[in-house]
């Protein structure tokens, strides 16, 4: 499942969701969000780091910076790195906190779940090439109801979407007219290409229709 069951602990427009392991997807997307609605300037911190961590020595050699060191900018971005860590920690399960306890910035947090529970870069690759093998593949199932047939194929395209793989809404449609749905549903099918714009129809208003349609066979 790619989101949890609507009465799932710690859904709230107020706080971070919490997290134990499960729906890492829908975690990571709502925790964006949370995040980006705080201070957006939070999630550069997150994405790109502090920075500003080092210096260059007399013998041209990186090293860390005392406070000393540190200009104005360079305060500001770690006490917005001190706040971001604050909401990437917030309800975090035992088990997901042991990951991420020794690590100093929200970036080393959100990339150590990531890699948790997404893999490295490799693995995310591949996975999404072996999900994107399923999209170009995807059939509605003989006898299947077209909800049931709409919940598969958002569940998958939003799984590509975590991956950073996004399919436009117009592709979406297109593939569901000309290669999802049987050819018994041909006559549907010409009639909706002739009536409606298809670059410009929304998935939900396409599977209203079909299912209206469906329900009057």
């Amino acid at each position: 499942m790619s989101a949890p069951p609507k009465n799932w602990e710690g859904q709230s427009t107020t706080r971070p969701p919490l997290f134990n392991g499960q729906y890492y997807s829908w975690r990571k997307n709502s925790m964006r969000d949370h995040i980006i609605r705080e201070d957006y300037k939070l999630w550069d911190i997150i994405t790109d780091g502090p920075l500003a961590s080092t210096k260059k020595n007399v013998e041209g050699v990186d090293v860390s910076k005392t406070r000393d060191d540190c200009t104005g900018e360079d305060l500001k971005k770690w006490e917005k790195n001190t706040k971001a860590k604050k909401w990437l920690v917030y309800g975090l399960g035992p088990n997901e906190y042991n990951r991420i306890q020794s690590c100093t910035t929200t970036k080393e947090i959100w990339d150590t779940l990531q890699v948790a529970h997404e893999g490295t870069p490799q693995v995310k690759r591949s996975r999404g090439t072996m999900l994107y093998s399923q999209y170009e593949n995807f059939t509605m199932k003989e006898g299947e109801p077209i909800q049931e047939m709409y919940t598969r194929f958002t569940t998958l395209t939003n799984k590509l979407k975590s991956l950073g793989m996004i399919i436009f809404e117009e592709d979406k449609v297109e593939k569901i007219l000309t290669r999802v749905l049987p050819v018994t549903w041909e006559s549907k099918i010409t009639v909706i290409h002739e009536s409606k714009n298809i670059a410009t129809l929304k998935l939900d208003e396409l599977i209203g229709n079909l299912t209206a349609y469906e329900l009057r066979r």
